[in-house]
């Protein structure tokens, strides 16, 4: 093998100046030891049939060659590059390189790109393919003995998904071939198959052979696995065209009610008359259709900084289908989201495309694509052009013969206040056709009607995007017209608050893109026929019509009754099975003791299984939901308290919709669970608030003993009376007056033995140590997707999390920083960026977890950057500087920067952020003083929480659910905690060895530690170490951080609006503070604390104004 040419001769070039076949393309560091490229040839028999390991596989037949190329869903790290000091989007393709040209020169031979400049092409590697298999794309890179030209494969679709996609097998081991190659061998195969359906990036020629490729299971460590033999040896491959199969070993892959026929160049399934699909889902003319699903959302509504999230809702549709009539209901859809999802009758859109009434020559959407297909449109209100994705997947007509949609709605919506109306325009929308794609799009004329009478017409524009399979085998199929147009009238839209219920109702007709309707006259084309909703209307001579009961149904037309099979056919169903009637056709289910075989029509005994006590059964997590066992192979799933649904599926009760907080107080959801929290200037439990701050036991205890005179509180001569702090708790050190003795106390105000002292002498003052309590919240389950996130030297590592529990074997490297030293990292959960400081540069910068490179965000006046937060709700960025001495503050894009505190500091790092209670928190480890301060988060109200028996107090982290702030020392070998209010100071975990960083979630604490390079996981409940995590490279691991699937629950005055301030907004605990950059000369700039204005700064010069007690 040649040794690769220098980099600067195809960095960032596509095609290259040499030969290539590029799989991914970029510059990615290796240094560390673990880039490695293992390869080998081989053509026996026995090797070439087991299951083999690559990426790219060059696999040669007698006269072709075929490059296979696997891009792991999880394993796409990157889909960006360096080059020349900018980021492009990475390569994949072929080149021949040059060739010859004339007789002294060159010119650039054959090339052929997969990937374009976007890194969108990039992405899209993972999640689509040209063989029917996500991620596996083929290609024919030429005849021998030349390369000629490059002929993708042409299977775009992929299978509906089974759910399998991410099981692994456990049982997958490895052992070494000389030379560094692999020989992996697995349990035993089980097919996946997985609905995604989406035009391939890229066009290319389509040519060439067919090539098969085998539909495996993944494997997270494992790249391709096929069997290379009998690809080879197949006389006949499939990628390249469709499978020539007969109808002979195919026919149950078509409906019952439709024929299978053959073709020259394969087969495909037709509907019988009586019925309309695509030959695979077939249903009966003129019978009313019903569909069933779930809704999930994360839907922003108005100016709202926080999503109302919903799962699993409910969703129900109704079609009469002689009339193209279609009723939608989805259910349990929040008070402050389901008045402005009123407009968005377009959730039913697809489903009246699907069975609208059809005009002479056009056909609805099932007749062409039956009921397995995906829907994706992208809504775009106008004109403050807020977005919202919606994506449907129907998957077919289940056992109930009811089709099956599941949808997801992501982005913002205009609001609509509640109690408002809304009514929807008729509209038309223009459908065009494809093999395999169709594309529509509109414009959407509302009317909002708002209580007072007043009334306001809206618009939204609608683009929507359905891809599905196609059987190309049969030409005359695809005689569709390119283009049809829905007409949709009679919209009617409807919130019910009562029973948190949104209807939709609409009337559909697909026809001429002019509306032109050739027998307009004839009702079956209006839908005005009288027929039963079980008939199907049949147009006849003129305006002449007949009615004919649907398949299945029985009468005269204009009244049509079930047809009872089970009844009329003794012998429907097979031994060992009962036959159920339902309207139109019926079912057959196995007797108790019997389940269907593997042909679904079979009844055989079934072995009782505990499907709770082996883990398959179907309920939902267990941090949501209990599997209890009933006997033989049955099991009853229910949802934990404070969850709801039918167990198999179980979504957060939002209690904070009940109003269960005190009406001065702010009630945040969490899962399982809410909070209450009084709002700033009101004190209590959230339950209960007042205006008046409740007394502490202290302070009551002390008030008790103080009396009251008509001169004020004096004290009975001769007795003690307890010193309070200012947050009413006992003071530490309590003394008797009189007696002059002193002691120390708990929080409850007992004496600790052993601490008291004579006159003149003060006790030693130490922390109570003892279990950390465990607070309830610890049990509730977590949001999906939360993950670590944490520095080591030039890189950035990801580590998922399952619960509390690490998934260490699906860990990576989300940033390579070659040459860097990442000290602090932070995470901003609106944009999921990352953000860390860099001492090297010295810098701050941040990058999207989703791809791209490094985005700059400070590089000047900067010495040692080291501690870094974020608000993710005022949408600023703190960091320390442990040269300078100083804690700064700035917007999240480096403007807008202000120092906050700049005295008595000597070496600043970890600092963390509270935007719900606007506090900040830092530690400095000054080895002559090391403390831990606190102030509001605009630098005022600073004070000293702990500055006792610390060593090295490296890092700080703080769990707003149970507001416990905890700190690791590398010189006291402990992590601590206490609540920052009532000073209660305990010890988590006690002989570990040197922490850097620290995070918490959950019931876990997260640490870094220098000595043991690794991340370890400390159940502060139980105040043991439960597990560690080793990255591959082992070197020093330096900060850390969570990053949430989901922000956590809250909100300050800063997350509107920008808390009305011209510039930096910054909470604090009664409210927020707006201040000026520091080098605010030459703008307006107004400052002000709790609404009163300290100073204005107007365009070349600073004007300043005072308020009683000084000049500000």
């Amino acid at each position: 093998m040649a040794q690769p040419s220098a980099e600067s001769t195809y960095l960032g070039k596509m095609p290259a100046g040499f030969g290539m076949i590029a799989a991914l393309h970029g510059d990615l560091d290796t240094g560390d030891g673990v880039g490695k490229v293992y390869y080998r040839q081989d053509a026996s028999p026995a090797t070439l049939r087991q299951r083999n390991s690559f990426q790219l596989v060059i696999a040669s037949a007698e006269t072709t060659s075929y490059a296979i190329l696997l891009y792991p869903r999880k394993g796409m790290q990157f889909a960006s590059t360096a080059v020349g000091g900018s980021s492009q989007a990475m390569q994949a393709g072929f080149s021949k390189g040059l060739v010859k040209y004339l007789v002294f020169s060159t010119r650039q031979g054959p090339y052929y790109r997969i990937t374009t400049e976007r890194e969108t092409s990039v992405r899209a590697l993972a999640e689509e393919t040209n063989s029917g298999k996500r991620g596996v794309w083929v290609y024919e890179i030429g005849t021998s003995p030349y390369f000629t030209s490059v002929a993708p494969g042409e299977v775009t679709d992929l299978p509906p998904d089974t759910g399998l996609e991410s099981r692994v097998s456990e049982e997958a081991t490895s052992k070494r071939y000389p030379g560094g190659g692999q020989q992996v061998t697995y349990s035993p195969y089980e097919p996946e198959e997985e609905v995604y359906r989406k035009e391939q990036p890229h066009q290319g020629p389509h040519h060439g052979g067919q090539f098969t490729v085998h539909t495996v299971q993944y494997q997270p460590q494992v790249l391709l696995m096929f069997d290379v033999l009998t690809l080879l040896s197949s006389s006949r491959f499939t990628v390249f065209s469709y499978n020539s199969e007969t109808c002979a070993n195919n026919r149950n892959k078509c409906s019952t009610f439709a024929d299978c026929k053959d073709y020259a160049s394969g087969y495909c399934c037709h509907c019988r008359p009586g019925y309309y699909g695509n030959g695979i889902q077939c249903v009966s003319e003129g019978k009313p259709q019903r569909m069933n699903g779930k809704v999930n959302g994360r839907v922003y509504v108005g100016n709202s900084p926080s999503p109302v999230e919903f799962n699993s809702n409910d969703l129900h549709s109704y079609v009469v289908a002689n009339d193209g009539r279609a009723y939608v209901a989805i259910s349990t859809i929040p008070a402050r989201l389901g008045p402005s999802l009123q407009p968005l009758s377009a959730l039913g859109g697809v489903i009246g495309w699907a069975f609208a009434l059809e005009q002479p020559g056009y056909k609805n959407g099932f007749s062409i694509i039956g009921g397995e297909f995906t829907c994706q449109a992208e809504v775009t209100f106008l004109p403050a052009q807020e977005k919202l994705t919606i994506k449907q997947v129907f998957s077919g007509i289940d056992e109930h013969d009811h089709l099956v949609v599941s949808t997801t709605l992501e982005g913002r919506v205009p609001e609509v206040l509640r109690g408002s109306t809304v009514q929807i325009e008729p509209y038309s929308e223009i459908y065009q056709y494809s093999s395999n794609l169709i594309t529509s799009s509109s414009t959407r004329d509302y009317t909002v009607s708002l209580d007072d009478g007043s009334a306001e017409t809206r618009t939204y524009q609608w683009r929507q995007t359905i891809t599905f399979q196609s059987c190309p085998n049969d030409e005359a199929a695809r005689a569709v017209l390119p283009t049809q147009m829905l007409s949709v009238d009679q919209v009617f839209v409807m919130y019910d608050s009562n029973n948190e219920l949104i209807r939709y109702a609409m009337s559909n007709k697909i026809g001429d893109v002019n509306g032109e309707v050739t027998s307009q006259e004839n009702s079956c084309f209006t839908g005005r026929h009288g027929c039963d909703t079980n008939a199907v209307c049949r147009p006849e001579q003129g305006t002449q019509f007949t009615c004919q009961c649907a398949a299945g149904f029985t009468g005269d037309g204009r009244s049509c009754y079930d047809i009872d099979e089970c009844r009329e056919i003794p012998l429907a169903c097979g031994e060992h099975s009962v036959c159920n009637n339902q309207p139109g056709t019926f079912r057959c289910e196995c007797n108790d003791g019997y389940q269907f075989a593997s042909d679904g029509h079979t009844c055989i005994v079934d072995r009782p299984v505990d499907h709770c006590a082996a883990g398959s059964h179907d309920c939902d997590i267990t941090e949501r939901a209990h599997c209890s066992y009933s006997g033989g192979s049955s099991y009853i799933c229910s949802c934990l308290p404070g969850f709801q649904g039918h167990g198999r599926v179980c979504q957060d009760i939002d209690e904070c919709q009940s109003a269960r907080c005190h009406q001065k107080a702010v009630c945040y959801n969490t899962q399982g669970s809410f909070t209450c929290q009084c709002r700033p200037g009101y004190y209590g439990d959230g339950f209960y608030c007042s205006s008046e701050r409740t007394k502490s036991q202290c302070e009551t205890h002390r008030d008790r003993l103080l009396g009251s005179t008509e001169y004020g509180p004096q004290p009975v001569p001769g007795q003690y009376v307890p010193t309070c702090d200012s947050q009413g708790a006992y003071e530490a050190s309590q003394c008797h007056g009189s007696i002059g003795h002193c002691w120390c106390v708990d929080r409850n105000g007992l004496e600790i033995p052993g601490t008291r002292t004579g006159p003149g002498r003060g006790p030693t003052v130490r922390s109570t140590v003892g279990p950390t309590p465990r607070p309830d919240v610890y049990v509730y389950p977590l949001p999906p997707g939360t993950h670590l996130l944490f520095a080591q030297s030039g890189r950035i590592e990801f580590v998922p999390l399952e619960g509390y529990n690490m998934k260490k074997t699906e860990a990576k490297t989300v940033l390579h920083l070659p040459e860097k030293v990442i000290i602090g990292v932070a995470y901003d959960c609106v944009e999921k960026m990352v953000y860390w400081t860099d001492i090297t540069s010295p810098s701050i910068s941040k990058a999207n977890l989703q791809g791209g490179g490094a985005i700059p965000v400070i590089r000047s006046d900067l010495e040692s950057p080291e501690g870094i937060a974020i608000d993710h709700l005022g949408r600023t960025l703190f960091w320390t500087d442990s040269m300078k001495d100083r804690i700064e503050v700035a917007s999240l894009d480096g403007t807008k920067r202000r120092v906050l505190i700049d005295t008595n500091l000597v070496n600043p790092r970890a600092i963390i952020v509270d935007p719900v209670n606007g506090n900040m928190y830092w530690a400095d480890w000054n080895r002559d003083a090391p403390k831990i301060e606190t102030s509001a988060m605009d630098g005022t109200n600073r004070r000293v929480l702990v500055k006792d028996d610390l060593g090295l107090p490296n890092g700080l982290t703080y769990d707003p659910q149970s507001s416990q702030l905890c700190w690791a020392d590398a010189g006291t070998h402990m992590i601590e905690c206490m609540n920052p209010v009532q000073g209660d100071r305990r010890k988590a975990m006690g002989a570990i060895q040197y922490p850097f960083g620290i995070t918490s979630h959950g019931k876990n604490i997260y640490y870094t530690d220098w000595r043991r390079d690794a991340v370890i996981m400390v159940d502060r409940q139980a105040g043991t170490e439960t597990d560690v995590f080793l990255p591959q490279k082992q070197t020093r691991l330096y900060g850390i951080t969570t990053a949430y699937a989901q922000c956590p629950s809250g909100k300050n005055y800063c997350a509107v609006n920008n808390g009305g301030c011209t510039h930096l907004c910054l909470a604090t605990p009664r409210g927020r503070s707006c201040l000026c950059p520091n080098n605010a000369l030459g703008v307006s700039c107004v400052e002000s604390e709790g609404g009163q204005v300290l100073r204005w700064r107007e365009r070349g010069a600073g004007i300043e104004v005072e308020r009683e007690g000084g000049r500000y």
